[in-house]
């Protein structure tokens, strides 16, 4: 079998489907506890949660069947949402897959502010193909900007969790955080073509 980069509206589907099919379980989730026979008391999204597992682990499969592999990111994901998910489920207590994304945020920002701490700004070993004309020095504020963007998005989740419904907690999941990555993706552009632009010089 020939392995080939994901199309475009496939990567997307990998990359955003788990969290649609998160939110859509968790506003549906009355109907899904009557068709598999679960007690009203449970939460709606523990229900959720476990669709979202499910989805995750699709994902994971899609993403391996196609191109030979599963980008490190997303088994990372897929493994701290196999815990915490998975006590999720146990204890049907959402604090668990609430406190995940928090972990999956400081992780990512540890990672990347390692890398510049020991002069190897990650970003660019995993995007180098998709940004070839961005300098070193480019890389390095990218790497630098979007380990504080993820310790931003790790400190409002500490404080979102505690405060807000469980609904409310699943739309600040889906909409408000993947609303705020990719407008935070689009302000570094500046960042990017300026730095891309040194390396003529």
């Amino acid at each position: 079998m020939t392995k080939r980069p994901l199309s475009t509206p496939l990567k997307l589907a990998v990359d955003l489907g788990p969290l649609l099919v998160f939110f859509t379980a968790n506003a549906r989730a009355g109907w899904l506890k009557s068709l598999f026979g679960v007690a009203a008391s449970v939460p709606d999204i523990v229900i959720a949660t476990g669709a979202f597992m499910a989805a995750t682990a699709v994902a994971m499969l899609v993403s391996w069947s196609r191109t030979g592999r599963v980008p490190p990111m997303l088994l990372f994901t897929g493994a701290v949402v196999a815990v915490f998910g998975g006590a999720t489920l146990y204890f049907q207590d959402a604090s668990f897959v609430k406190l995940k994304a928090t972990l999956v945020y400081v992780t990512f920002a540890s990672i990347l502010l390692f890398g510049l701490a020991t002069k190897r700004p990650y970003l660019k070993l995993v995007l180098s193909d998709a940004f070839p004309a961005l300098t070193d020095a480019g890389w390095t504020k990218l790497t630098r900007n979007w380990a504080l963007f993820f310790i931003a998005l790790a400190c409002t989740n500490e404080v979102v969790r505690r405060i807000v419904t469980d609904d409310q907690y699943v739309n600040f999941k889906v909409w408000g955080v993947t609303a705020a990555t990719f407008l935070f993706a689009i302000s570094q552009a500046p960042l990017m073509t300026r730095h891309a632009a040194e390396k003529g010089e």
